[in-house]
């Protein structure tokens, strides 16, 4: 073995101390905890920007259902109250990890509903999105969560 070959195998070795290192500081119970403050964050200021006060939803939310979004099968009259106590509901749910799986079902099912029918161009975002979501449904919301101290699965 050559001077140079030893270095990189203890370069090498370093280099994996420190990942074993991060890999047990970043535990999933961290990441579920993050992604979950995260996705609620984003759902729950886009509801907030749907009420006036605490809920009351505000007539410029029907409008954008009517005039906007347009959404086919549902009328705006019951979408915009629907879409927008979702937000809060399942934000809130989220944050306290509580039905975790239900509510990124939800949310990854409103993303879709948004992908397809109001903001096709906006892929990025909802993909960024929909990973979080996804990583939520497959592994739930981690140690620190109240479905784990309730022990839901």
């Amino acid at each position: 073995m050559t001077l140079t070959a030893s270095r990189e195998s203890g370069l090498l070795k370093v280099i994996n101390r420190l990942f074993d290192g991060l890999e047990r500081l970043l535990s999933y119970d961290l990441i579920a905890l993050i992604t979950r403050v995260g996705v609620a964050s984003v759902f729950f200021m886009s509801g907030r920007s749907k009420v006036d006060g605490f809920l009351n939803i505000s007539d410029g939310t029907y409008t954008l259902f009517r005039e906007d979004y347009r959404l086919p099968f549902i009328s705006p009259e019951i979408a915009a109250p629907m879409a927008t106590y979702a937000e809060h509901m399942f934000s809130i749910l989220l944050v306290v990890g509580l039905f975790t799986r239900f509510s990124a079902i939800a949310f990854l099912a409103m993303t879709a509903v948004i992908e397809i029918f109001v903001y096709p161009d906006a892929w990025p975002t909802h993909l960024s999105w929909a990973a979080l979501l996804i990583l939520l449904i497959g592994r739930g919301g981690g140690r620190w969560s109240l479905d784990q101290a309730l022990k839901i699965r």
